[in-house]
């Protein structure tokens, strides 16, 4: 396998509600692009996951952007409990600066969306969602607690009856890195996730009718890939969240690691290079271009 061509990122320090965020851009080698590409991050994943992706992409001639929510990777630069935050501004300010400064960039050139687990549920959230021509969703499911696999079932009613509001309560933010699950949160990412986590239809069932709307608003193509290794995500749960996208072409794909050669893929492994021959090169390209 041949190994990525060094593409330099551009580095962009933005201000959100007076915070810092950060993202980078990765041009194509010849400095022009036909398309843009936005990677929205899972929750607690820093934007340096998402380098070989966004490298690649610049390889095949697009404008590739990742960034960090704030309080995550580049953009964490002060204490998380002093952060007031949740997931729904770090869709309205955080993501929507982001891809308002890649519609700046990019020009009239078409925006593919590609949301990681979070990512893939925060689109209808974003006001200027309206750019996205289309939307790529990676292991994005409803995260509703009682249909997720079996293994972590076992262990979600501790996660979110005991351990989050007890850590919550003690140190004001969630200290996901030495619990060694899902990474460090906000407080109040943590409480609005599990507001979510915690009702049977997620977001739309704890922010109500209002989100109900905002989802079934989306009308862009979605195509969803989802794992049978997944260690978080059952099917039950990628096919609930994209039942909200009622007025979207979705189309669902479950991929058995076995079937296209690897040995593991789960809740993260789409993103690493090694896979690229495997995953991105014969199923993401025609996801993000609709071209077969």
């Amino acid at each position: 396998m041949d190994k990525l061509v060094a593409v330099e990122p551009r580095e962009e320090m933005l201000s959100v509600q007076g915070d810092p965020m950060v993202m980078q851009f990765f041009s194509p080698p010849q400095g022009e692009w036909e398309r843009a590409v936005i990677i929205v991050p899972a929750m607690g994943v820093s934007q340096r996951y998402y380098a070989p992706l966004a490298t690649w992409l610049a390889e095949q001639g697009m404008l590739a952007a990742t960034f960090d929510y704030r309080g995550m990777g580049k953009s964490r630069t002060r204490p998380l409990p002093e952060l007031d935050v949740d997931v729904m501004s770090w869709a309205q300010h955080d993501t929507e600066l982001a891809l308002r400064r890649v519609r700046e960039t990019a020009g009239t050139v078409p925006i593919s969306w590609i949301g990681h687990s979070l990512g893939g549920q925060i689109l209808p959230m974003v006001p200027s969602h309206g750019e996205v021509s289309r939307v790529v969703t990676v292991a994005a499911g409803s995260g509703y607690w009682r249909e997720n696999v079996p293994k972590l079932k076992r262990f979600s009613w501790l996660l979110w009856f005991v351990i989050t509001p007890l850590t919550l309560t003690l140190l004001g933010y969630f200290p996901g890195r030495r619990l060694r699950m899902i990474g460090d949160l906000p407080a109040g990412v943590m409480r609005q996730w599990r507001r979510w986590v915690l009702n049977a239809e997620y977001a739309v069932g704890a922010e109500g009718p209002e989100m109900r709307d905002r989802y079934a608003a989306v009308d862009v193509p979605i195509t969803g890939f989802s794992f049978t290794d997944d260690e978080y995500l059952s099917r039950r749960n990628i096919e609930s969240l994209h039942g909200f996208y009622t007025g979207a072409q979705v189309s669902l794909h479950r991929i058995d690691p076995r079937e296209v050669g690897l040995s593991r893929i789960g809740h993260h492994g789409f993103f690493r290079a090694k896979n690229r021959e495997a995953l991105w090169e014969p199923l993401l390209m025609p996801a993000l271009t609709g071209v077969e």
